[in-house]
């Protein structure tokens, strides 16, 4: 166990209309083994019974439990913020995301924590994620393609196949510790995502910007997957992804690769546009396309002048840590190259 002198850590854990949910994740984190921590729960205008809940929890355990009100629900983005800018307000060096869909391992921050100290290159440490079996993996990192694709990487894949500990392109939000300085560095989460690869747009940044992230596989967690997003209105998850794609390609991807990526980008960009039609989910898609050409103008090109001209790393350094092929999932679209390629 880790001893007293080491810096303490902020626990951000975010709640919208889940309350049973939140309360198993948060007793999960209150038996950590590393005990230098503090809970902040961000109650994100559920309107529900959860800010009674969440009272009595923080009058139970006020040393180590500060709860947060957001009148209206900002989203992952805005919620999350919400809560690291608490952290960052009270001089915490280290703030760590837990889904409140899941359940935390008796050492997960520990091992977080130890691993990030080894070197302060370590902007990001992130989990083993595992379904709630414990038998298949969620996530062991955060992945970009040169097809400008984001994918949790190793998700479906049984645990025994899980990878040993690597530096990675990215971390899931769901279960990661970030240092605050690099927080301070490159900025927090974007809450123009709201939701849905702003986890990616992070790691992103933070490896233009020269930070390291690792996955270590002795944190682990259990993921209640589709918890919260269940709860969102019908079309939610297609609009978002079809709004914060383009964002995500536009703000990050260097110069260097703009052509290469944003041409296989935008054919999987209309190709899944138009699947999406086809399947008569295209209201949403197209909705999250309109919006994309907004926040083009409005916020991913005046983001990208700033996070370019912080980039610390070369091209050919961005290059060598993207996925190079389509996510793993991506059957469709293969199919499709294989038509025009024969690859």
């Amino acid at each position: 166990m880790l001893n007293t002198s080491t810096p303490r850590a902020a626990i951000v854990v975010l709640n919208y209309k889940a309350i049973e949910d939140t309360l198993a994740c948060i007793e999960s984190l209150m038996h950590q083994s590393y005990k230098d921590f503090h809970i902040i729960v961000v109650e994100n205008g559920s309107r529900d019974t959860s800010a009674v809940e969440l009272h009595k929890l923080e009058k139970k355990y006020p040393e180590k439990i500060t709860v947060l009100y957001n009148e209206h629900n900002l989203g992952f983005t805005g919620g999350v913020n919400t809560g690291i800018e608490w952290a960052q307000n009270h001089q915490y060096p280290y703030v760590a995301l837990f889904n409140n869909d899941a359940i935390a391992d008796r050492i997960w921050l520990e091992s977080l924590v130890t691993k990030i100290e080894t070197s302060k290159e370590l902007g990001i440490v992130t989990s083993l994620l595992l379904r709630q079996d414990g038998n298949t993996i969620d996530s062991t990192a955060e992945q970009y393609s040169t097809w400008g694709l984001a994918f949790p990487q190793n998700r479906d894949k049984p645990v025994t196949e899980a990878p040993q500990e690597a530096l990675i392109f990215g971390a899931t939000g769901g279960a990661s510790l970030y240092r605050m300085e690099m927080l301070r560095d490159i900025g927090v989460f974007d809450e123009s995502f709201f939701a849905y690869y702003e986890d990616v747009d992070l790691s992103f940044r933070a490896q233009l910007a020269g930070w390291k992230i690792m996955y270590t596989p002795n944190a682990i967690a259990y993921h209640k997957q589709g918890a919260t997003s269940n709860k969102m209105p019908g079309g939610f998850t297609i609009y978002q992804t079809f709004k914060n794609l383009p964002l995500l390609f536009t703000k990050n991807v260097p110069r260097g690769l703009l052509f290469s990526v944003g041409i296989r980008f935008w054919f999987a960009y209309i190709m899944m546009l138009g699947h999406a039609i086809k399947k008569g989910r295209g209201w949403p898609a197209l909705k999250g396309w309109i919006k994309s050409i907004q926040l083009f103008w409005t916020s991913a090109l005046p983001a990208r002048r700033k996070i370019q001209s912080n980039k610390k790393v070369s091209t050919a350094y961005i290059r060598s840590i993207l996925w190079p092929d389509l996510p793993p999932d991506q059957t469709g679209l293969r199919k499709v190259r294989k038509f025009f390629t024969g690859k």
